[in-house]
């Protein structure tokens, strides 16, 4: 096989999920969970006699609807149209000024206690990129495309991508088809040229062999069952990525 792309999930592939929290409680900071609702909590609360607990209950309902949306629907809700529903919810309209604030916020979390970057993720990709071209492919459900740049950008990663799909920015969220056909589309490449890299089954292992690519299971943040996957190749150290892209380069 011929491989001239390769394209990359973000959370648990280059990304580690969550592993901010940690940071978050050294510093005496509640979790992102709280503090979202925190903030909403916060900006509504000057204008209505509202309780946190009902400020939450409201939030939770959001966030189920967004799940499934996501999960059944391949869909991610922007922040701005989730928060738009919960102010809907509790009869509250903030100015356009303490809108766009309390979306930036949300948006931005990430960017105050940022997540660690997966072990030998840097080298690996400053490697491939001599050789491939390379695009990320990730789902968004706080942090946006924008702000994932950011992150990228800020480790010197973000100018070996030849292209982004991010879920919103493409309008659907992984398996959907639009999600891979974007990147090998920007890529200028056809889908039987690409390889995926990502650690969901579903997302990024089963998503990209429905339209012709191949794919390889990264368990080097966590393995989500690693002994029943159909991909191509696996690896559980960036040091590794090289045999299982040469395996399936011999295939």
């Amino acid at each position: 096989m011929v491989v001239k792309g390769i394209t990359f999930d973000l959370w648990d592939t280059v990304l580690i999920d969550d592993s901010d929290e940690p940071k978050r409680a050294k510093a005496g900071c509640p979790t992102k969970l709280v503090e979202r609702r925190e903030l909403v909590h916060a900006a509504t609360s000057k204008l209505t006699d509202i309780s946190f607990k009902s400020v939450s209950d409201i939030y939770d309902e959001v966030d189920s609807d967004f799940r499934n949306d996501w999960h059944n629907n391949n869909i991610t809700r922007t922040v701005v149209h989730r928060l738009n529903q919960i102010l809907d919810k509790l009869n509250v309209s903030l100015s356009e000024d303490e809108m766009i604030e309390l979306v930036r916020l949300h948006e931005e979390m990430e960017l105050v206690f940022r997540p660690d970057f997966v072990t030998g993720v840097h080298e690996a990709i400053a490697r491939l990129s001599e050789h491939y071209q390379l695009g990320i492919i990730s789902d968004a459900i706080f942090s946006p495309g924008r702000v994932l740049r950011t992150l990228l950008r800020d480790e010197g990663l973000l100018d070996y991508f030849d292209t982004f799909a991010f879920s919103d920015e493409v309008g659907h969220s992984k398996p959907h088809q639009s999600m891979f056909q974007h990147a090998w589309e920007g890529l200028h490449l056809f889908p039987s040229e690409v390889v995926h890299i990502g650690d969901r089954e579903t997302n990024d292992i089963a998503g990209p062999h429905e339209f012709g690519m191949k794919a390889i299971l990264c368990i080097a943040a966590v393995d989500r069952g690693s002994a029943n996957t159909k991909a191509d190749g696996i690896f559980n150290d960036y040091s590794g990525l090289s045999e299982a892209l040469e395996k399936i380069k011999g295939s």
